[in-house]
């Protein structure tokens, strides 16, 4: 959450360029910080669900899982 002094008096949210320069101050990019979060979601929660609550294609959302097996759900050989 990114309280600005343009949204502490609104339900605004922060500005994408104030959201970049802070970011970019720190040396982190909006796109790493998206992608680290969905890799997150993806790993722990059904990626339909996940697909569906950002408005995403299912296929965009099983490219996160690329690198991820879940062993829990495979079966005992």
């Amino acid at each position: 959450m990114l309280i600005t002094m343009q949204t502490k008096a609104t339900r605004a949210a922060a500005s994408d360029s104030y959201v970049k320069q802070t970011l970019r101050e720190v040396g982190i990019q909006p796109r790493i910080l998206r992608s680290t979060r969905l890799v997150d979601l993806v790993g722990t929660v059904d990626a339909k669900l996940v697909a569906a609550a950002y408005g995403m294609t299912n296929e965009a959302v099983i490219a996160y899982l690329s690198d991820h097996v879940d062993f829990a759900r495979l079966p005992n050989p």
